[in-house]
């Protein structure tokens, strides 16, 4: 029998006898990985384990960390950095500040302005400068790595003194000031959303001129559209039209063909996106659920899709219940009982299985829970995403290979964000490592009961130290703030 040659360095742990998935595609292949610190030092057949620590994988998948791509967990990983809801799956790097909703620079006196209500309350809302939130996410030291966007809705209520039209060249040029100097601290690019209120006035030229900033120092642009529904099509033809002529990278949030009388479009969105493609670099996500998930809107009421109460400000009771039934008993249209609840936040199921699947199986679609983690009754997104696509899509619906939802989560997350050395098992990548059972990986939270952690994750370690292990927190938080450049 031959002997594996010795390590160029001093190893600290080893991952004996898994089935590694390196993310980048590629099939799976029988190996060991070995680590060194912060840092993957070895994969191959056999490696002498010496006197390192040795964690059993056999029978078991390596893969690298999960990359959630669109959370809101800007304050949350501060304030609850023990991020259970995200290790528990396998998530080792959080990219927050997504939709235009992001933390940094804002302050609220006595009630926090929808939507940015998602992302926490009053008194979490404490930094300054982008610079301040890096910070406070190193001080914090959450349990996985946070990259963050900077959000177009946050610039505007900074700098515009009314909302409700286009920013003017001076509030242009103050937005873009605050920008540069968030990408300077290594934020990860710029995300908008105008289909929510603060900026739903920006028109194409206010966002042309930040994307090119962003464009500038290599960065991402982000976007939740204008219009999910009846408009969809326009909308993202806005969204192309902003980032072309910088050639800034797109990246189309949580893409889906809401509402009843728009499903089934799922062949033309996608269409429209491979042809734009062709023209400039556009990129999507998903998450592998027929439901949505944001503040309650009235607008959204159409009496045709279910709507799931999480949460009501001034009716708290009503949480776990359906519009419907609350507009029933109070005798009012469902209209007005979303009213009634304002504010609040609620569960659409507006999407189709077919479409979503789609969508999900696309080449270029990475994925992303959304999840709401400040919801009192969260969508189950929020803790069951990754396990799903692995264990009901791609095991047990054979939609796509397990090596492909891998890459989805993993190596084309990390390429499409600038994120280097991560979403790869590889040498000299850095040691964010999932490790999980594929015959039992599946998502057991649900609508009833929604904070209910995956079944089959059984080891995850992040930058090389092992925090989450056969169902359990170890007590260590070894996550940082992750710099694209």
């Amino acid at each position: 029998m031959s002997v594996p040659p010795p390590l160029p360095r001093a190893i600290d742990v080893v991952l004996k006898g898994g089935l590694v998935i390196d993310g980048g595609g590629a099939p799976a292949f029988a190996a060991d990985v070995a680590l060194a610190g912060d840092t993957i030092l070895a994969v191959g057949p056999a490696l002498d384990a010496g006197g390192a620590r040795v964690i059993d994988a056999s029978g078991l998948v390596v893969a690298p960390g999960f990359i959630d791509v669109h959370t809101h967990d800007d304050l949350v990983c501060i304030t609850q950095p023990d991020m259970t809801p995200k290790i528990s799956q396998g998530v080792t790097t959080v990219i927050t500040g997504n939709c235009g909703i992001s933390a940094a620079m804002l302050r609220f006196d006595d009630a926090v302005d929808e939507p940015f209500n998602l992302l926490g309350a009053c008194e979490d809302f404490a930094y300054d400068t982008f610079a301040d939130y890096r910070r406070a996410i190193e001080a914090a030291a959450p349990r996985v790595n946070v990259a963050a966007l900077v959000g177009h809705s946050a610039l505007r209520v900074l700098c515009l003194e009314d909302l409700s039209r286009p920013a003017t060249a001076t509030e242009r040029a103050r937005m873009d000031v605050l920008l540069r100097d968030a990408l300077a601290e290594g934020a990860l690019g710029l995300s908008s959303g105008v289909f929510y209120a603060p900026a739903s006035a920006a028109d194409v030229e206010e966002l042309q001129g930040l994307a090119k900033t962003v464009a500038e120092v290599g960065g991402v642009y982000t976007v939740h559209i204008r219009d999910e529904r009846e408009g969809i099509i326009e909308a993202l033809k806005e969204a192309f039209a902003v980032t072309a002529p910088s050639q800034t990278p797109l990246i189309l949030s949580h893409h889906k063909c809401a509402g009843v009388r728009n499903w089934g479009r799922a062949a033309e969105t996608l269409g429209l996106i491979d042809q734009a493609r062709r023209r400039q670099p556009v990129g999507l996500d998903c998450y592998p659920y027929t439901a949505g998930s944001t503040i309650i809107r009235p607008d959204l009421v159409d009496g045709e899709v279910e709507i799931l109460i999480n949460w009501s400000e001034p009716h708290p009771e009503m949480s776990g219940r359906t519009l419907a039934s609350i507009a029933q008993d109070w005798n009012l249209t469902q209209t007005q009982a979303a009213e009634r609840l304002m504010p609040g936040g609620a569960s659409y199921f507006q999407m189709a299985e077919a479409d979503m699947r789609a969508i999900l199986s696309h080449d270029c679609c990475m994925i992303g829970s959304d999840g709401l983690p400040h919801d009192k009754r969260p969508h189950p997104r929020l803790w069951g995403t990754f396990p799903r696509v692995l264990g009901h899509y791609a095991r047990d619906e054979k939609l796509i290979s397990l090596e492909a939802a891998v890459h989805k989560m993993t190596g084309l997350a990390a390429s499409t964000f600038g994120l280097k050395e991560r979403g790869r098992i590889a040498p000299g990548m850095k040691a964010d490592i999932t490790v999980f059972d594929p015959d039992t990986i599946i998502d057991r939270a649900t609508y009833e009961a929604p904070d209910r952690h995956a079944k089959g994750i059984e080891h995850v370690l992040v930058n090389g130290q092992l925090c989450w292990s056969r169902g359990v927190p170890t007590g260590l938080r070894s996550g940082r703030f992750l710099r694209p450049r």
